[in-house]
């Protein structure tokens, strides 16, 4: 008799078309399941930098860095795809869609944008970042216009943006769906740790022409960086339902705080003045990438949520309690109950949604993370959370 109704409220849940507040969230982790493991798939040592986002035919695309050598920064990688058609449930084999070579100073993945008015999928991303044994830096991007299946030939978008190092994300990029600039993609991301800081890149005319935007600059700019010097690092943007984007930042050397920078523009990228900088005492962080996503109202955030600083030299010390939280008010409060994803080792992580407009894809995000026993680059795990499970 319990087991028969365990297994209708699970057939309740799963098919229930209610209609739900933003005061109704109460998250719950609904399944889980691995999509990279490192060090078992021929040619890649690790998988690090997931990115995730759904397309507009509703297909979900994975994306990782399969660094072949080293689970180092440097060093030559491919980028490595899943793509899922129903939702997370299965998966397509591990696609190489980008192969640097054998570059010392390899690729480095960054963002995936969506132009939801021509359906298309962009990857930005740089190669030469460090000026390791090469130089200059290129911001590099593929498109496929076919729902991932297939991929252009990479473009280099110096030519057009300059050849200072720009690292893109990791995360996903934007697209204005309100005023101003409605329409444009948005993508941002850091310079290096002596040129740090947030730097946006625009395209009014769905990617074949970039321009660079917003830039908060790291103090002192172009020098050697010590512990709490202001230094903006990896960011997430998400657009506000007011047009304005707020992004969230990555505080490179604790400045002022363990926590996250907060910026916000209110001209589509262009700018984004200090007036509108505050710290977030709330989403302690021991500096590393982040997932931030806005849904129905909601503002989902995930991290490993624990003030232990020296993120990348002591992973599986330091990168522990990937933890998601969610606000009610744009991000100005966070509800006092969070949701533990995974307590052990984690890393970086990103979120999605298909937003179709149906009663089911209302009930669900998407994270996947960095997620391990020892070292957080175990592997790449994807998480479901049923929005309303936990009430």
């Amino acid at each position: 008799m319990e087991t028969g109704s365990a297994l209708a409220a699970l057939w309740l849940l799963s098919t229930c078309a209610c209609s739900f507040s933003p005061k109704e969230t109460n998250p719950l982790l609904y399944e889980e399941q691995l999509l990279w493991v490192s060090g078992v798939q021929g040619a890649v040592n690790t998988y690090r930098i997931p990115l995730l986002t759904f397309t507009q035919k509703g297909s979900l695309l994975a994306f990782s860095e399969a660094r072949k050598s080293s689970s180092r920064d440097l060093g030559a990688k491919f980028i490595a795809m899943r793509r899922s058609t129903d939702k997370g449930a299965t998966w397509s084999p591990t696609s190489f869609i980008v192969n640097d070579g054998e570059k010392l100073d390899g690729l480095n993945l960054g963002s995936v944008v969506v132009d939801e008015e021509l359906g298309l999928v962009i990857v930005v991303y740089v190669l030469c970042f460090n000026h390791n044994h090469c130089f200059p830096s290129s911001t590099m991007m593929i498109e496929s216009w076919d729902d991932g299946l297939s991929w252009s030939s990479p473009r280099n978008l110096s030519v057009q943006l300059g050849v200072k190092s720009f690292a893109p994300g990791p995360g996903f990029g934007i697209q204005k769906r309100y005023n101003p600039a409605k329409g444009r993609l948005v993508v941002c991301g850091h310079g290096t740790l002596a040129g740090n800081g947030v730097f946006c890149i625009l395209s009014d005319d769905h990617g074949s022409n970039w321009y660079n935007g917003a830039a908060l600059k790291s103090i002192p700019y172009n020098q050697q960086k010590r512990a709490q010097d202001f230094s903006p690092d990896e960011c997430q943007p998400v657009e506000l339902t007011d047009g304005s984007i707020v992004i969230n930042v990555r505080n490179q050397n604790s400045y002022h705080c363990r926590c996250r920078i907060v910026v916000r523009s209110f001209d589509g990228g262009l700018t984004l003045p200090v007036d509108n900088l505050f710290f977030d005492y709330e989403l302690v962080d021991p500096a590393v990438a982040a997932g931030a996503l806005l849904k129905d109202g909601v503002l989902y955030f995930t991290n490993p949520s624990n003030e232990n600083k020296n993120f990348l030299p002591a992973p599986s010390l330091s990168g522990v309690n990937l933890t998601l939280r969610w606000s009610l008010t744009d991000g100005k409060s966070w509800e006092k109950k969070a949701v533990q994803l995974w307590a052990g080792p984690s890393g970086y992580s990103s979120i999605t949604s298909l937003d179709s407009g149906s009663a089911d894809d209302r009930k669900y995000i998407f994270v996947i993370y960095e997620k391990g026993h020892i070292d957080y680059d175990e592997t790449i795990s994807l998480a479901k959370i049923h929005l309303y499970g936990g009430r």
